[in-house]
């Protein structure tokens, strides 16, 4: 049973080895990349719920993948903590300026980095929260108004679908898998509670009509809602 998905961008294979399996430990799913190139071919397949990247990396500097990832709506609003050897006060201030959510020096404990992924993950969430009105296309909730409508039709949701809807659309673009989704939309997670989701899934798409095709199912793992003509 695994959470949110962290992308560990790191050259050094044992220092990538040793953060994954500490991340792993603390329950999150995790992908890794030993270079750019490898990280944006990472995330064509799924997008994560935060990057850890490296500043330096064999083929193009971190703070060169953070401009791109910052530039593109698919990926703008992915946290990303930026690890490195580097501890000027210079390297710090760059990194913040190009949207860099955090910064942790080597050497570094791994407890306090997976202290930091918790605490950036948390403001993140907290962040989304405030999201009033989610949009995909012509499909719009209203969190305040606790209502969805497609153009000008209003569809009619029970309370779980609606809190399902709304979980995709905040997490556009990144997949959830059904024990995420049972934590979030639910409250709960237990493996064998995983058919309720696919069953309010199932709703949910009937009561969207074409709309429902936006929700993807990512074999063996959940679902998701893609970005609009937008690729990593």
């Amino acid at each position: 049973m695994r959470g949110d998905t962290i992308l560990i961008v790191e050259d050094d294979v044992d220092i990538a080895g040793l953060i994954a399996h500490h991340m792993k430990a603390a329950g999150f799913s995790v992908m890794v990349a030993h270079s750019g190139i490898a990280a944006f071919e990472e995330m064509k397949k799924q997008l994560p719920d935060l990057v850890l990247l490296d500043l330096i990396l064999p083929d193009m500097d971190g703070t060169e993948i953070c401009k791109i990832l910052k530039r593109k709506k698919a990926t703008k609003d992915i946290p990303i903590i930026m690890v490195t050897a580097k501890g000027e006060e210079v390297d710090r201030i760059v990194g913040f300026e190009l949207g860099a959510d955090d910064y942790v020096v080597k050497p570094f404990s791994t407890r306090e980095i997976v202290l930091r992924v918790k605490g950036v993950l948390r403001r993140a969430k907290g962040a989304k929260e405030e999201q009033k009105v989610l949009k995909h296309r012509e499909l719009i909730l209203d969190v305040d108004a606790h209502t969805v409508a497609i153009g000008k039709k209003r569809i009619e949701l029970t309370r779980t679908e609606f809190k399902l809807l709304r979980e995709l659309l905040l997490n556009k673009g990144r997949v959830r898998s059904r024990e995420t989704l049972l934590n979030n939309v639910w409250g709960y997670t237990f493996e064998g509670y995983n058919r309720t989701v696919d069953t309010h899934i199932q709703r949910l798409r009937q009561k969207l009509g074409n709309y429902g095709k936006i929700i993807a199912t990512v074999r063996g793992i959940g679902y998701m809602i893609s970005p609009v003509n937008d690729e990593v």
